[in-house]
């Protein structure tokens, strides 16, 4: 009797989930795949050479993942408690960092489960990362050969990694596809997280500082005495007063972005991927689904798409000739690559915004609309002549407002919250397109004005010259 119960039971759950067809599907795991090491000749040179360094880097990855797991547990309310318990145990980390570097995953277990593809991507790259730094480290690789077995690990990335590698193409190409700045996540843990914000701006002087120290070494022992002074820079000062930006490749490692400039990209576009994802995680509005639903968005975004290629040399390096053994004012502070990119998106997207604000004429076409509000038509602060006066002034207060969005901490005349939150304010009015503020959407429209901004700038600019490697440099001057 119990066994023809039970058979009851079972016939009668099965028919009840054949009936309910709008039940929701079960939500399908994410590949595990992990990220290994290939077998070269020349594996662990780096670590073998410049163990101090090695540790470092360990410890800054410890930094990394353990944020993850912090904003995505944690109330958005409790950020200034937050921020201090865990900037302790990252100096405490540094002071004594792991002898081996850790995965995004061992520190953050929550991120992993909830967002695989990100932990496999960032440690994609970070294997890219210690695959470079073994070639610039390894002695046995003649000078001049350098580039070829770069690109060759470059190619090894790509092609192994191949469904989630990121873009070569400058971060200012990426960062435009991604369409973060018009999200009300954006700003969030540079503003309310300063400490932990600050560290990463340390290490993100670090990764070009070490570069740039072995391309002025050279293979003999001028690099270790580079990375040593240059070690020594960074915790003496970098350390106790970070950059008040994240150094773009070009910034600080303008040689090195030369001779590599594929990896060198990459590096920037997975330096600000971090950025993007804390912001993500650190905004309460949304679910963990779509905080997911929305790094996805952003991560194809900054992945690797056809013709990505040809534009890998498009940029400028500042100062050229930059000594990674100077910590001075320029690099310090928070103005450069990465804001000017930041105010010419804004300026990119203003036109779209006046027309659906009403500062415009409701029966202008489009294309009369960047007639009259055309790029070469902005002063030197990218302010249109062809506004209102009340436009004007609303534009101008949105630059101001940017201004101090990226500026980490929260500064005197800051409105609250994301600087989504301040264009609210400054333009109350402005309705919202569903795609601006929805997770895993954005505004098609928007990402076009930007690349065209982009194209128009920079479209024409000659690539960056590839840096001579004929013969070995010397760190004489710089050692000094």
């Amino acid at each position: 009797m119990g066994n023809r119960y039970i058979k009851q039971l079972s016939a009668l759950a099965i028919a009840t989930t054949l009936i309910i067809g709008s039940a929701p599907k079960p939500i399908m795991a994410q590949q595990r795949n992990a990220v290994a090491h290939p077998r070269t000749p020349y594996r662990l040179s780096f670590y073998n050479r410049h163990r101090r360094s090695y540790r470092v880097a360990s410890a800054l990855h410890f930094a990394h993942s353990k944020l993850h797991d912090v904003l995505l547990l944690t109330p958005f309310q409790r950020h200034g408690e937050e921020d201090t318990k865990l900037y302790q145990e990252v100096l405490a980390f540094y002071q004594n960092p792991p002898r081996i570097e850790p995965t995004m995953e061992l520190y953050a277990p929550y991120t992993a489960r909830a967002t695989w593809r990100l932990f496999r991507t960032i440690d994609s790259v970070h294997l890219l990362h210690e695959m470079t730094e073994d070639i610039m480290a390894d002695s046995d690789i003649p000078w001049n050969e350098k580039e070829q077995v770069l690109k060759e690990a470059y190619d090894y990335y790509k092609s192994t990694y191949k469904d989630i590698a990121l873009s070569p193409a400058p971060l200012d190409v990426t960062m435009r596809r991604a369409g973060v700045m018009m999200k009300p996540y954006f700003s969030l843990t540079r503003n309310y997280y300063p400490k932990n914000n600050n560290f990463f701006y340390a290490a993100h002087w670090w990764h070009p500082a070490i570069y740039e120290s072995m391309m002025i070494g050279g293979n003999d022992q001028e690099q270790d005495k580079m990375i040593q002074k240059m070690e020594d820079l960074f915790s003496s000062q970098v350390v106790p007063n970070p950059p008040m930006r994240m150094i773009l490749s070009r910034e600080g490692s303008p040689r090195y972005s030369r001779l590599s400039p594929e990896t060198a990209n990459v590096f920037d576009n997975l330096h600000m991927l971090h950025g993007i994802t804390y912001d993500i995680f650190a905004y309460d509005g949304w679910t963990i689904e779509q905080k997911r639903a929305e790094l996805n968005r952003v991560l194809d975004a900054m992945s690797y798409q056809p013709g990505d290629e040809k534009l890998v040399r498009k940029f400028t390096t500042p100062k050229p000739d930059l000594n990674p053994l100077v910590y001075d004012d320029w690099i310090k502070s928070s103005d450069g690559a990465m804001a000017q990119m930041m105010m010419e998106m804004l300026a990119e997207m203003m036109p779209m915004m006046m027309q659906h604000h009403g500062g415009m004429d409701s029966q202008m076409d489009h294309s009369e609309m960047d007639s009259q509000m055309d790029h070469s038509q902005m002063d030197s602060h990218g302010h249109h002549g062809e506004m209102s006066p009340q436009m004007h002034q609303m534009h101008q207060q949105l630059m101001a407002q940017l201004k101090l969005k990226l500026t980490p901490g929260i500064q005197s005349g800051e409105m609250p919250g994301s600087f989504m939150d301040a264009m609210m304010e400054i333009m109350p009015n402005m309705p919202m397109s569903p795609e601006m503020m929805a997770p895993g959407k954005v505004n098609p429209m928007m990402i076009e004005a930007m690349l065209k901004g982009w194209q128009e700038k920079y479209g024409n600019l000659p690539d960056v010259e590839p840096i001579p490697m004929g013969s070995e440099p010397s760190a004489q001057t710089f050692l000094e």
